[in-house]
């Protein structure tokens, strides 16, 4: 599968693409070809979320900090005078094309916390149901040393687990993987399939060069990992190049990291494995024959509750007999839920006063039991 085929993509953008490096100005043309790129992806039908560093570089030569190594107080500062700037051009370059542009800053703590996870993801979800773009950055005006992603590359790779993409690209000032420095070793060659991250590919990324940027094709590679794990492809490509979306749907070069699962299947396979249910969910056999039609769960179908279990909670479903039908995430409270028993989906707002969709569990967020399936 080629980027063409993402139906919901990351692209991270870091730092030395964005800003020139010698004059510390920012590299608008290419922004701007960036962004035709992205409106030409969204024609398309792809859903895009941008990744995008920039805020501590733009920031610096704005307050005057222009030696290389600034304390942890200087960075924040910097962050919060460039993030500004940083917005403001993504808007313009995206606006040029008609497109929206919202800007998340995330920490470390956001994707830790349950309820900040899930709040995370319900507005990313919102943001692109709307047709809006998602910028995203790592804020560092608050994060500090100890509760930093430590890298974009990363940073977008678990965004990409928390939004089931499936396509995270990471624009680079290189190809992709090379088997040695290229620039050290002329007979280095690109790889340009990795389909499993062998200790081999690992030791490839050496001890960052100057010449992968910022975060290091080491970086890239952990991202990599997180990426597979979560059933998202993951690509490196040439960033530096104007138009370099393009270049990859004209076949450009690259290297592309497969898993082996979609992100629906691992997410499905990480709901059935790694969770520990909090309570059960008793449906009526009309929700039980809906289920095994891989329709959502509605609250009509909901007879009682067992248990107390919160937003986002994995729930056992069973049948009126007892047996587990399925298990999910539940969108709504056990208190919550109470409140909706008997009535139709349409009620939950007038009843709750606000509402997280109409389904108690999503089809995508629910798994059938094995001798259900």
């Amino acid at each position: 599968m080629s980027l063409g085929d993402a139906k919901r993509l990351i692209v991270k953008v870091g730092s030395a693409l964005l800003v020139d490096e010698t004059t510390g100005k920012l590299r608008r043309a290419w922004l701007e070809a960036l962004a035709d790129d992205i409106a030409a992806l969204r024609e398309r039908g792809t859903e895009v979320i941008i990744v995008s560093s920039g805020a501590i570089a733009m920031g610096r030569r704005l307050l005057g900090l222009d030696h290389r190594t600034i304390s942890l107080a200087d960075k924040q500062a910097a962050a919060a005078t460039g993030q500004i700037s940083l917005s403001q051009v993504w808007q313009e370059a995206l606006h040029r094309n008609g497109l929206i542009m919202a800007q998340v800053l995330v920490t470390l703590e956001d994707m830790e916390s349950r309820q900040r996870y899930l709040n995370a993801r319900g507005t990313l979800n919102a943001l692109l149901d709307r047709g809006a773009i998602p910028l995203i950055n790592e804020n560092d005006t608050v994060a500090t040393a100890e509760i930093r992603f430590g890298d974009n590359d990363r940073l977008a790779a678990k965004v990409a687990h928390m939004i089931s993409a499936d396509m995270l690209v990471l624009l680079s000032d290189i190809d992709g993987l090379y088997t040695a420095d290229p620039r050290k070793n002329p007979d280095a060659k690109l790889i340009p399939e990795v389909g499993e991250l062998t200790p081999e590919i690992m030791s490839m990324a050496g001890s960052a060069p100057t010449m992968y940027s910022s975060g290091g094709m080491v970086t890239k590679l952990l991202a990599a990992e997180i990426a597979m794990k979560s059933g998202c492809r993951m690509m490196i490509a040439r960033g530096t190049i104007y138009h370099p979306l393009k270049a990859q749907l004209d076949g450009g070069l690259h290297t592309l990291f497969t898993p082996l699962e979609t992100p629906l299947a691992a997410r499905r396979h990480w709901i059935a494995t790694s969770l520990s249910a909090r309570g059960a969910i008793v449906i009526d056999a009309g929700a039980v024959k809906a289920l095994r039609a891989g329709k959502n769960l509605l609250a009509p179908g909901i007879t009682t509750l067992q248990g107390s279990f919160k937003q986002g909670d994995a729930v056992r479903v069973l049948d009126c007999d007892g047996h587990e039908v399925a298990r999910g995430l539940s969108a709504y409270s056990a208190e919550e839920t109470r409140q909706l028993l008997g009535h139709n989906s349409h009620d939950i707002e007038p009843i709750l006063g606000y509402s997280r969709g109409n389904a108690i569990i999503h089809s995508d967020d629910l798994v059938l039991a094995e001798n259900q399936a």
